[in-house]
């Protein structure tokens, strides 16, 4: 198997992504659930990268198309934010069921 072939470094950009939401709803801005679950859903996509990742043998693995595997990870992050708009705009659709007295 040749290095091109092993070299992955996609998940630094959804990792990124989670990196800066979780300082930026540390410090105050935006406490409403669903930029709780953006951030949930950024992590999520940057564990299951790692975890595919060292699975495979690829962690860190850094080779000369770099920038074809930051791309990728730039259109998983935006798959991840896609869906996130779509469920937060759902939630604010979707009639909540009464609460329990």
């Amino acid at each position: 198997m040749s290095l091109e072939a092993e070299t992955m470094v996609c998940y630094a950009v959804p990792l990124v992504g989670a990196i800066i939401c979780s300082v930026w709803r540390a410090h105050g801005h935006e406490k409403r659930p669903k930029y709780l679950w953006l951030n949930l859903m950024l992590m999520g996509g940057a564990i299951f990268g790692v975890v595919d990742h060292i699975w495979n043998g690829e962690l860190l693995l850094i080779g000369p198309n770099i920038v074809s595997d930051l791309a990728l990870g730039v259109v998983i992050t935006i798959a991840i934010v896609a869906t996130w708009a779509v469920v937060a705009r759902m939630s604010a659709v979707v009639p909540r069921p009464a609460e329990a007295a």
